[in-house]
């Protein structure tokens, strides 16, 4: 079973990779190119003009190129995390999934360079000879001692940031790691003994980075595979290991443990024993790093020093110590201010940057994105997680001041705080927009139910929530007919086993819930007879009496069918307590941003009571994905000059929203072309009270919303999420029948948020 499992997913990454075109990366243009005009202003004779002004002033390729936003990714293959020296074509997939983070997480244009040329004098070359098609050089995956070689000379001759991301990315992330880690232990750098098994790149840019900080260099015991590096060893050396030789002759890492403070691992599974651990001192910090298997877990630390400090490189832990934190913000930072180079004050810049975003309260933003997990600074939150969105505005400003305090920005800041404004206002301007949602559902461990338990759709989305999640998938349908759904599609989940089945047909809580629906429903109509009906025929009813009864936190429910349909069962069974449908907002991602619609289901023809609602409802769901509101209620009438249904029905909810106290922008009645462009809401409007294009539009007919969700879906390569039941405390979601499984995997991770305000 393990071994298909293994197949199972070895495949999906195959098919991942291949479908729908091979590859993650594509190119395409930033202007327009549809007319003669364009063609002539794009190539000749027009492209004459920018090539003569770069020729004149060669910074001046950051104006008119996508120069100042480009990174190469450069590699020969020869040291592939987990993979070791596989070439370079092999190691393409990699470099392209280094562009894609590149990409979404600071949105740097990247290009992946795979070289075949092993001898790193000849890669320095050729690396150097890229100078004028790039703003920088992320060098990755470059053997030791080659890539010291490589990178000295390319950053000796080249004037752009040349930063090989295994060296001293993972050395900035350790150096904030190590800094909380030190604070929280009540120690300091200049005091501590440390020992270090790994001789690598990472591991010799780990230690010269902790020196940099205070960690003294007589203080360092590094080992490796032939045990200490001490003076006269000559097996096995190169002058970087050298550099850290302690006086004396061979020891053991179990003999030089012995009195530590920290431990850093940069090498293999299971270096570090238990014994080792007791031999060091109370509090121990110890940074198994190892990937996939550190080199001691973090359970069999506790068992012998349950007080030590635990860092790992896996995200299944506390404290993983990923380069994603540093490695695009580091660079977006250097870009944005033409820095010559990633100098120490940057690295040490971009260390504090990131400590002191673990240490500072944690943002609203952030603690509705990780819901339900411990984020206060201490032994298991040293460093942020790398979805946090501040990560781009304090990293990178960090580094972009650093770069100009030092005298390397060739093209400086005028406004260091507006810069950072900027950078947090671009945080979610991509389909990254759910991850801060995915993290707080892998910690919730909610228990979703899906009624249609038997469709396809639903059956790959539990199989996702199992790999990516905490939750817990509950699906209702036949188990025979689920299983071997499952299996025709080479899924290894199995009902039963994996996940809770509920089946219609054989239930034995089938009394339960359907006396459960007669008492709700005796006095709206519904005998015994026909509740005994329902819950033996109607999935969303069945699911809705989970929830209701405690079983489940969560329905999900629209696969198949009409979405008021559904809503009618779910209002049924769950709109008590203060509960009700205030409405359906879909989130619609997209290249220029996140774009909520609403209501797009629940209200033909909204009243201005309900609009209200609609309003302030909407608001509280996207606050969920750490965006500040700002709302335009839509109607063809624009601010009073038309007396339409939807212009008269939008003014008096206005006038209901603005006797209460709310803390979000709100304006209307306009057109949508004025809610999204504010310089022409300011010459029709100029005393409007909302400042910037809405992300919220409110219409007055679902006729209305749901046509401009499906124009964005369907010729706005608009990606929907959703649509998000409000008013119901998170306990129901209405799918539509167009949902994909990647679909009900992201209402899924919604429902995983057990918040009632964000009902």
């Amino acid at each position: 079973m393990e071994e298909n499992r293994h197949e199972n997913l070895r495949q999906a990454a195959l098919d991942y990779h291949e479908f729908p075109r091979p590859g993650k990366l594509e190119i395409r243009a930033t202007k327009p190119l549809a007319t003669g005009r364009d063609l002539a202003r794009a190539y000749s004779p027009g492209v004459a003009e920018a090539c003569l002004e770069i020729k004149a002033d060669p910074s001046t390729a950051a104006r008119y190129t996508s120069r100042g936003n480009l990174v190469a990714v450069v590699s020969n293959g020869t040291a592939v995390l987990g993979l070791g020296n596989i070439g370079a074509l092999a190691s393409k997939p990699v470099m392209e999934g280094k562009a894609v983070l590149f990409k979404k997480f600071a949105n740097i244009d990247c290009f992946d360079i795979e070289v075949n040329e092993n001898d790193p004098y000849k890669l320095a070359e050729i690396v150097c000879a890229l100078e004028p098609s790039f703003g920088a050089i992320n060098l990755e995956d470059i053997k030791a001692p080659d890539c010291f070689i490589v990178e000295k000379i390319c950053r000796e001759r080249m004037g752009i940031p040349v930063f090989h991301d295994d060296q001293h990315g993972t050395a900035i992330v350790v150096g904030a790691a190590a800094t909380n880690a030190l604070h929280v232990a009540g120690k300091r750098f200049e005091d501590i003994k440390l020992v270090s098994t790994g001789g690598g790149a990472a591991g010799i840019a780990c230690l010269n980075m902790l020196l940099k900080l205070g960690l003294k260099r007589e203080n360092v015991w590094l080992c490796d595979l032939h045990g200490l590096v001490h003076e006269g060893r000559e097996e096995d050396m190169n002058s970087h290991k050298a550099a850290f030789a302690q006086p004396g002759g061979p020891r053991s890492l179990g003999e030089v443990i012995e009195g530590a403070d920290m431990f850093l691992g940069l090498s293999g599974p299971g270096v570090l024993t238990q014994e080792m651990v007791k031999k060091m001192t109370a509090q121990p910090i110890i940074f198994a790093l190892a990937n996939p298997t550190p080199e001691i877990l973090p359970d069999l630390v506790r068992e012998v020093a349950p007080d030590a400090i635990m860092a790992t490189g896996r995200s299944d832990f506390p404290n993983q110590v990923n380069n994603v934190l540093c490695f695009p913000f580091i660079f977006r930072g250097a870009l944005d201010v033409g820095a010559s180079e990633i100098n120490d004050e940057m690295q040490l810049a971009c260390i504090e940057g990131i400590a002191q975003l673990a240490r500072a309260t944690t943002s609203a933003e952030a603690a509705a994105a990780y819901h339900g997990e411990q984020m206060t600074f201490g032994p298991n939150y040293l460093i942020p997680k790398p979805f946090d969105p501040r990560l781009m505005g304090v990293v990178a400003t960090a580094v972009a001041d650093a770069a100009m305090r030092t005298g390397v920005a060739k093209r400086p800041l005028a406004d260091v705080a507006e810069y950072k404004q900027k950078l947090d206002g671009s945080v979610f301007r991509s389909s990254m927009i759910m991850r801060p949602v995915f993290e707080a559902a892998r910690t919730a461990s909610r228990r979703i139910v899906f009624a249609e338990g038997e469709d396809e759709r639903v059956i790959r989305a539990a199989q996702a929530i199992l790999e990516e999640t905490t939750e817990v998938p509950i699906l209702i349908g036949r188990p025979d007919v689920i299983a071997l759904r499952c299996e025709r599609a080479g899924l290894p989940i199995r009902p039963d086993r994996d996940f809770e089945i509920v089946n219609p047909q054989s239930d034995s809580r089938y009394r339960d819930y359907w006396e459960t629906y007669h008492r709700l429903m005796e006095r709206r109509g519904v005998t015994p007879d026909t509740a005994r009906a329902v819950l033996r025929t109607n999935t969303t009813a069945i699911g809705a009496v989970m929830v209701h009864r405690g079983e489940a936190d969560s329905l999900i429910c629209g696969a198949f069918g009409q979405y008021l349909w559904h809503l009618k069962y779910v209002e049924e069974v769950l709109a008590r307590d203060g509960l009700r449908p205030v409405g359906a907002l879909s989130l619609m991602i997209q290249d220029q941003g996140p774009l909520f619609i609403a209501d797009t289901q629940a209200h033909a023809e909204p009243t201005p009571a309900q609009l209200a609602d609609i309003v302030i409802g909407a608001a509280r769901h996207v606050r969920r994905f750490g965006i500040t509101p700002k709302i335009a209620l839509c109607s063809s009438s624009q601010f009073g000059n038309l007396n339409t249904s939807s212009g008269l029905r939008m003014r008096e909810a206005m006038a209901l929203l603005d006797a209460m106290p709310l803390d979000f922008e709100y304006e209307g009645e306009m057109t949508v072309d004025l809610a999204l462009d504010p310089d022409l809401r300011g010459r029709v409007f100029p005393s409007g009270r909302m400042e910037g294009a809405a992300n919220v539009l409110v219409f007055g007919s679902t006729d209305a919303a749901s046509g401009v969700r499906n124009i964005l879906k369907t010729r706005g390569d608009g990606l929907e999420v959703g649509p998000i039941l409000m008013g119901m405390g998170n306990r129901a979601h209405i799918v539509t029948p167009s949902v994909t499984s990647r679909g009900l995997l992201n209402i899924a991770a919604l429902a995983g948020t057990p918040v009632a305000k964000y009902g």
